[in-house]
């Protein structure tokens, strides 16, 4: 395929057309990606890079499937959801039967900001409240209510950026939290400051609308909440008349694999008031959801203001939504989830016990995190590696960004057709590059050496060659982290710009 500009004319028409504040990955060398396909990703040169965090390409990129269906339904027809059309009902159907039933009525629209956006306007009409409380870290969406909401942005405006109406409750992180994997209860201990804060606000004369967070937080550190932390903050939230929102965003539709939605991990006895989705529904098609319960649809549709979205659920929007679906199922794409996730997670676990750089293994299905550390028992994040990291992984064709609030967290979240072979190819990588970064920065231990020396033998034994590839690893340990970005040199200077994927 011809390109119109070369890979230079792109970058400059792109800084003198686009806000400078759009950022793109990899800002010191960026990609320029002409096509993709399933969990692959090809550049102007043709160069194929494997894609471990596009959770939008759901089902894989450009999947055929899904391609043919907007294809055929554009053909016939697209407008607006005051028309009737057959689409819209059947995926609401099909949509809202992965839920429980309770949550039973469909809001279509058009990105997760603007679902996040519309749970906020129904939790507040519900029982005309307007505080909300949030977690540390969060992030829901760009536009503005969102960004009041969110940590993660607000956070970087200075330390009197957030709004009287917002709460924020510590992220019930067991690894860098509050209250951590040896506390008996963290679960409850960590509902508790969520009761605090409730209480606090009821003396002020303020009242809560509603409490939303990610199933697992995402930017915030791929923090998965302990099992029976959602049932009790949403006790204590309904008590005062607020609703709990659950922000499926990033890491619904199969992707934990074991269960359709990540909420579900908290077990059956909890059920949220509002559930918001987006990113991996539409398989990069512009789309997305607002499912809640009759009774808070109908307080919402009280307050006599229509509410109308012009390319929400719209017929192609709805033919791609219903196309993702049946490719999840009729692919087995869940239970690809769960294999590959335990596989990778397993393969992880080992370089956990390899590389001190390593200081904690999290995730549940193909939504998992490194959290990389300078010191295991301080858990010393560290960031200037990870980003040195992802950047020697973009040069081995390999993507995978960092991210959490000290961005030293590895994110895994690709497409749901990741293989087993993938995940041994990304791990094999990762512990290269770890060992080089370790033996640069005097971090290598008797375990590393150890394992090396048994290695290096074994190598020797099958393949003379492994030698002279070793050396030439040796050599670059004291070299590699001196160029580009000179990671360890006391004028060391890397990207740091927040991009959220």
């Amino acid at each position: 395929m011809e390109e119109r500009y070369s890979k230079a004319e792109t970058l400059a028409l792109r800084r003198k057309h686009i806000g400078p504040s759009c950022k793109v990955f990899f800002a010191k060398d960026p990609l320029k990606i002409v096509r993709a396909q399933g969990q692959y990703m090809f550049d102007e040169k043709g160069e194929k890079y494997l894609d471990c965090i596009n959770n939008v390409a759901h089902v894989g990129h450009s999947h055929p499937y899904v391609i043919k269906a907007a294809t055929k339904q554009m053909e016939l027809l697209n407008t607006n959801s005051r028309f009737l059309h057959d689409n819209l009902v059947q995926y609401a159907q099909r949509l809202t039967a992965t839920l429980p039933e309770k949550l039973s009525v469909c809001y279509f629209v058009n990105s997760g900001s603007e679902a996040n956006d519309l749970a906020l306007r129904l939790a507040r009409q519900y029982h005309g409240h307007q505080d909300v409380i949030t977690l540390e870290n969060a992030y829901h969406g760009h536009i503005t209510s969102l960004i009041d909401i969110s940590p993660y942005k607000f956070n970087q405006l200075g330390k009197d950026s957030k709004k009287e109406f917002v709460h924020v409750a510590p992220s019930p992180d067991i690894y860098r939290g509050k209250y951590r994997e040896d506390h008996p209860d963290p679960a409850s201990a960590y509902a508790e400051e969520v009761k605090k804060i409730i209480e606090e606000t009821q003396k002020n004369g303020r009242k809560i609308a509603a409490f939303i967070a990610e199933s697992m937080q995402s930017c915030g550190g791929q923090v998965i909440p302990p099992v029976g932390y959602f049932q009790k903050v949403a006790e204590y939230v309904r008590a005062v008349g607020g609703v709990f929102i659950a922000d499926e965003v990033q890491v619904g539709f199969g992707r934990v694999g074991k269960h359709f939605w990540a909420f579900q991990l908290q077990g059956e006895d909890f059920v949220p008031d509002i559930v918001t989705m987006g990113k991996p529904i539409g398989n990069g098609h512009p789309m997305s959801c607002v499912v809640t319960t009759r009774e808070i649809a109908e307080s919402f549709g009280a307050s006599g203001m229509e509410y109308f979205n012009t390319f929400g659920g719209n017929p192609v929007s709805c033919a791609i939504g219903l196309a993702v679906l049946e490719v999840i199922e009729q692919e087995d794409l869940q239970g690809n989830a769960t294999r590959v996730g335990n596989y990778l997670l397993e393969l992880l676990a080992v370089q956990k016990e390899k590389h001190p750089l390593v200081g904690d293994i999290r995730g549940v299905g193909l939504f998992v995190g490194v959290d990389l550390v300078k010191d295991q028992q301080k858990r010393t994040p560290a960031t200037a590696e990870a980003l040195h990291l992802i950047y020697k992984l973009k040069e081995h064709q390999i993507l995978l960004s960092a991210d959490g609030p000290h961005r030293n967290i590895l994110k895994f979240k690709p497409p749901m057709c990741f293989t087993m072979e993938d995940a041994k190819h990304v791990v094999e990588a990762i512990d290269a590059l770890l060992t080089e970064i370790e033996e640069a920065t005097g971090m290598k231990t008797e375990n590393n050496a150890s394992a090396n020396a048994q290695y290096k033998t074994k190598t020797t034994e099958g393949n003379s060659q492994s030698e002279g590839a070793n050396e030439s690893i040796s050599h670059m340990n004291g070299a590699a982290c001196r160029q580009e970005n000179e990671l360890y040199s006391k004028k060391c200077s890397l990207p740091s710009e927040t991009i959220r994927t």
